[in-house]
């Protein structure tokens, strides 16, 4: 695991001093599920809807305060789809992210903030979700024009969600493809080594996220997603397909 974080680190640096995105090169607000270093634009509003397994909603909305600021909040549950009483998550959660530093030709764009969604359903006796929230958080992103539109993502965390003892920060990694006007290619990998106690629920092999988005319409997209590849924690949510809607909108 160490290997991957050194091998991925070393990506980042090298592509901070390639040649710089393209003009009109498409963003990506976020990856899978980590965040990345570009808030979104001022007055830009995403709304998103996640599918995923039990039944499971989740339902976001992200705005652009500034060109700096970005604050957002989400709310869903599981089993909301099917038969039976729903399980809504216990309160809705907030993200806000603040970009301290723009990307610049030689430099990548470097941006702090806090999110208090997990992922994979909660779970109430451990007070948690079945993927940690990220909590506070730093990441760095570079987009440059290499292989016709590659991006690179890396960050530390610190989870709140730290009833199970395990207070040790995270390392997540990414990176997104173009492969042309309309798809995008998503990896991202997170360490979990804040959920590989013995009271954790995870195994130890983080969590191996991909995904394919596809812009079918103006301002809308749709994510098609293949989550925790390596069975991180196959006790409480295996390998997983979802779906999300993403919508695109301005104030």
């Amino acid at each position: 695991m160490k290997r991957i974080g050194i091998v991925l680190t070393g990506i980042v640096l090298l592509l901070a001093g390639g040649a710089a995105a393209q003009p009109g090169m498409l963003t990506i607000g976020e990856l899978v599920d980590l965040p990345v270093a570009h808030p979104l634009p001022a007055g830009d509003i995403d709304l998103s809807l996640r599918m995923y397994p039990r039944g499971g909603l989740l339902a976001s909305v992200m705005v652009g305060l500034s060109d700096r600021f970005s604050l957002g909040a989400s709310y869903g549950g599981e089993n909301i789809i099917g038969a039976g009483r729903a399980n809504f998550n216990p309160q809705p959660c907030v993200h806000v992210r603040y970009l301290f530093f723009r990307e610049r030709s030689l430099f990548p764009a470097i941006s702090i903030g806090f999110d208090s969604q997990g992922f994979g359903g909660y779970i109430r006796e451990l007070k948690r979700y079945a993927v940690k929230s990220r909590g506070f958080y730093a990441v760095v992103s570079k987009n440059t024009s290499f292989l016709g539109g590659l991006g690179m993502h890396a960050g530390v965390s610190y989870s709140v969600e730290d009833e199970d003892g395990d207070t040790d920060p995270d390392l997540f990694f990414g990176a997104h493809k173009h492969i042309n006007e309309e798809l995008v290619i998503l990896a991202e990998y997170d360490t979990a080594i804040n959920d590989n106690s013995d009271n954790a629920i995870g195994s130890g092999k983080g969590y191996l996220n991909c995904a394919l988005r596809w812009s079918f319409a103006q301002r809308l997209f749709v994510e098609f997603a293949w989550k925790n590849i390596l069975e991180n924690n196959e006790t409480v949510v295996g390998s997983s397909r979802e779906i999300k809607l993403i919508y695109k909108s301005f104030l």
